[in-house]
């Protein structure tokens, strides 16, 4: 599977930036969007600047990513994948986006650990805690 890369700006440059990046990744992993944090804002406005519709956030994984780690905004549609039972999605949201998310930053250089800021946080109170 070929994965789409779409900078606003040139990828390298942005990647040896160090700069904070907005990374946007598909739920199947076949598109990463990227911008610089200071350029963009928000997912959103970095949608727009690619061409996308700005509401479509809610059809990615979120990070805001530099060379110190990533940061996940982890907000889980309530129409991820089709499963209706709220802890069932969340955990598979969970489990999709570790996979998907860790992938990716590898893929790109970023050796880095995945924190979901504690805003995000308390719907993961639904996981079991052996997750």
């Amino acid at each position: 599977m070929a994965v789409q890369y779409i900078a606003c700006g040139n990828l390298q440059g942005l990647l040896s930036s160090g700069n904070p990046l907005l990374m946007l990744i598909s739920f199947d992993g076949e598109r990463v969007i990227l911008g610089d944090l200071y350029e963009n804002e928000d997912h959103g406005i970095l949608l727009a600047k690619t061409g996308r519709d700005h509401r479509a956030v809610d059809l990615y994984f979120r990070l805001v990513l530099d060379y110190s780690g990533a940061d996940w905004v982890f907000v889980c549609p309530q129409e991820y994948r089709g499963i209706t039972g709220e802890n069932n999605r969340i955990a598979a949201f969970y489990k999709d986006g570790f996979s998907t998310i860790s992938h990716m930053l590898a893929e790109l250089g970023y050796m880095v650990g995945i924190n979901i800021p504690r805003r995000y946080c308390r719907k993961l109170r639904v996981l079991p805690q052996n997750e």
